[in-house]
């Protein structure tokens, strides 16, 4: 049954919307946003389906198509929507290899670095268009040395490791995601003196803790292929045009100029599966890691090295200016239409992105449904509502930063309030981030709408009921899309989400299936994100 009891992230962002716009709100309207009668799983449910069939990175022909899904849709909505373009420095891999050898004695492993379709998939039959695995931006080169096991890469992992008496210098460090971002990881390789960086994902972490624990598609966990990509470049927006707009014609640096600045890596990096990095561990030798460095239960036990085993590592990347289409939808308001309320959302796709991000593209759609719908009903907004649907975001924040950029000067005198929903949905429980500015108003919203897990209380109760700290989190860091309106013009701005982080984060397994499946079956958390 595709039919909600409750509204809730559309709830959430038309409630935030109103609580701007109406001074004071008008409950006829906000009454009606949140109604049953306005809520229907099957569209959300549909608008996910189409948008997540095939691989869509920015760049890519896949992308450009889900771009025009997202323009039919906002115009068949009555709402004047157009694309903003921009030419961006994009990476693609063009060739790569790992190969082990794991001692002197033993013949050398060649890892084949694929992400595995299993029986049944849906996707088999585009799985080719899956980009293979790579770092964006990631260094092109070849290294060869012995591997040592750095935990997460943290400076106090390289730390511990001094204390031991281990030197990493020329070595190429296996480290595995979790607790930092995962550029950080290959900075911190390169200036403890590593010659290359390899990140897997540790079952320990992603993979359910070993043991008896199934995966996708019979749980919710990485399969031991999975591999999490994503992109390793520390700035954001295009690295050739930095502080301003990559329009056409624009002045750029060079690759040697972005390469100088710090915010790219200058060692190989490459992301592997969890079956591949425990086939490194357990070609390492030397000191037994510290028990908190460990991994599963059913893990060989993990040492830090340096070798026996070796690696060489060959990664190839193309650098390509590509076009990046970001749509726009405005509806303009009638009282104040030089005042902005912002909602935005990026469209590309490391892969499927049915979680990341495109449970928050469906969640866009939808909100400019509903609003259709108010207007048929004689709702007009205060305030001029502008949809953002951004490109390339993975990459590096890209296409928000570019469009911060170029209007700068406009958006820091009148845009109101940022909203940004990015994995809108990848579980239960609602979690929001933001400005002070905005807390009253996230309370607010979130007490009108009724739990999707729990009909007979709000959202506002679940959320105090789960948080332990501060109720609503502050915004730090270049986490999504909300980074350029709030660091580079001072926008309030407000982040929102079902669920908290999830297994199959970045890799070919975040698809329609897995939300379907686990994310969530009823699609009742998508409306109600809504």
């Amino acid at each position: 049954m595709l039919k909600t009891t409750g509204a809730t992230f559309l709830a959430i962002a038309t409630s935030f919307f109103i609580l701007l716009f109406s001074p004071p709100p008008k409950s006829y309207y906000h009454s009606l946003f949140i109604s049953s009668s306005l809520s229907d799983n099957a569209s959300i449910s549909h608008h996910l389906r189409t948008l997540t069939r095939r691989p869509h990175v920015a760049g890519s022909q896949a992308n450009a198509e889900a771009a025009s899904y997202v323009l039919s849709t906002l115009s068949a909505c009555n709402i004047k929507a157009h694309i903003v373009s921009y030419d961006v420095l994009l990476t693609y891999p063009d060739s790569r290899s790992l190969t082990l050898t794991p001692s002197p004695s033993e013949p050398p492993i060649t890892f084949d670095l694929k992400q595995e379709i299993y029986e049944g998939d849906p996707y088999a039959d585009v799985a080719d268009e899956v980009l293979p695995t790579n770092h964006a931006y990631a260094k092109s080169g070849s290294v060869i040395g012995p591997v040592v096991y750095v935990n997460y890469g943290r400076v106090e992992d390289y730390g511990t490791l001094k204390e031991m008496g281990v030197n990493v210098t020329g070595t190429v460090v296996l480290a595995r995601y979790g607790e930092i971002y995962r550029g950080d990881i290959v900075m911190n390789a390169f200036e403890a003196g590593a010659i290359g960086a390899l990140v897997y994902t540790d079952r320990k972490d992603y993979g359910g803790g070993g043991g008896d624990a199934k995966w996708f598609p019979d749980d919710k966990w990485m399969p031991p292929s999975g591999v999490q990509v994503g992109t390793v470049y520390n700035g954001s927006g295009d690295p050739t045009t930095p502080g301003w707009a990559s329009s056409e014609g624009c002045e750029r640096v060079s690759i040697e100029e972005v390469e100088s600045s710090g915010d790219v890596p200058l060692i190989p990096s490459m992301p592997i599966s969890d079956a591949d990095g425990e086939t490194i561990l357990r070609s390492i030798g030397g000191q037994i890691a510290k028990d908190n460095w460990q991994g599963s239960i059913d893990a060989p036990t993990y040492r830090v090295g340096p070798g026996p085993g070796v690696v060489n590592l060959e990664y190839n990347g193309k650098q390509v200016i590509a076009t990046i289409q970001n749509v726009m939808g405005v509806i303009e308001g009638v009282e104040e239409p030089d005042r902005f309320v912002i909602l935005g959302n990026h469209r590309d796709a490391w892969t499927f992105g049915a979680v990341d991000p495109n449970s928050g593209t469906a969640a866009l759609l939808e909100v400019a449904q509903r609003l259709q719908k108010l207007q048929r009903s004689g709702w007009k907004p205060r305030r001029t509502i502008i949809l953002c649907n951004w490109d390339a975001e993975e990459y590096g924040l890209t296409g928000s930063t570019e469009w911060v950029e170029e209007n700068r000067d406009l958006l820091a005198s009148r845009a109101v309030a940022y909203l940004n929903v990015d994995c809108a949905v990848s579980g239960a429980g609602f979690h929001a981030s933001g400005t002070p500015q905005l807390d009253d108003l996230l309370k607010q919203a979130a007490q009108q709408v009724q739990d999707p897990d729990n009909s007979s209380q709000t959202i506002y109760e679940q959320w105090i009921q789960s948080t332990e700290s501060s109720l609503i989190g502050r915004l730090g860091g270049a986490g999504s899309d909300y980074a350029a309106f709030l660091q580079h013009i001072g926008v309030p701005a407000a982040d929102m989400r079902f669920g908290a982080g999830y297994p199959v984060y970045h890799s070919m397994y975040d698809d329609y299936t897995w939300m379907e499946k686990f994310g969530d079956p009823m699609f009742h958390r998508n409306v109600a994100g809504t």
